[in-house]
């Protein structure tokens, strides 16, 4: 293992995640396939997700809706065992060159203006969606991140609800990939020494969180999803 690249992605995508509410799994999961095999990144991704989510919860918890919360969990059951199934069956570079497309298609619709009303229904595939990616590729931000785009959330309730809908979906996610991959050794040491780095992006985060602007966020959306898009797609391509 880089050592130094592990802090990197590590230091990056905890300041990241803290800081906007999304983007530790969009971020580190495709850089940690660089240091691991896919159930290693995927799993040390899920425990340091997890962890992140636990320390900014109590602190933010009046800006969650809970309504879209229930839903997302509920919708989830249904992508949760889907996309354990796709990770046992699937070739990895393939799955990852089909979540590249998409993400990079969804990114040009949102940056063209591309709007949609929430509903209860629309919540509920959103959620089947993030947790079929959360089993098989450890990322369910995409879904939420486009979803809540698209519907104009402000940035408090969006950094709120993606996180309680981790809690529980890094969670179970793990739980299953436990079960029905395994683990290793290799994940647990490199999680342990990956937390010390999250608790220093959880400090810069919340920093960081106070002077972004809405416009701002909007660009940063926009710039980590196609960079995780063309990424993914050109590291995969010829697999």
């Amino acid at each position: 293992m880089d050592i130094v690249l592990f802090i990197i992605i590590i230091l990056t995508a905890s300041i990241l995640q803290t800081s906007t509410g999304f983007g530790f799994s969009i971020l580190a999961t495709p850089f940690l396939l660089l240091l691991f095999e896919p159930r290693e990144a995927i799993q040390i991704n899920l425990i340091l997700s997890l962890v992140i989510s636990l320390a900014l919860i109590q602190k933010i918890k009046e800006d969650i809706d809970f309504g879209i919360v229930r839903r997302f969990i509920a919708g989830s059951a249904a992508g949760l065992p889907v996309g354990m199934l796709i990770f046992l069956t699937l070739e990895i570079s393939m799955l990852k060159i089909v979540v590249s497309v998409i993400i990079l298609l969804l990114t040009f619709m949102l940056m063209l203006n591309f709007r949609v009303s929430q509903t209860k229904g629309r919540d509920l595939i959103t959620g089947s969606l993030s947790g079929t990616l959360t089993t098989s590729i450890g990322m369910p931000g995409p879904p939420l991140l486009l979803y809540f785009a698209g519907t104009n959330t402000q940035k408090e309730t969006l950094r709120a609800t993606t996180l309680a809908f981790y809690l529980f979906i890094y969670l179970i996610s793990l739980v299953i990939q436990v079960l029905f991959a395994g683990t290793n050794a290799v994940i647990w040491i490199a999680s342990g020494l990956g937390l010390p780095l999250v608790l220093i992006g959880l400090f810069a985060g919340q920093l960081l969180f106070k002077w972004i602007n809405p416009r701002l966020f909007q660009i940063f959306i926009y710039v980590i999803l196609l960079f995780t898009g063309i990424y993914l797609l050109v590291e995969n391509w010829n697999a």
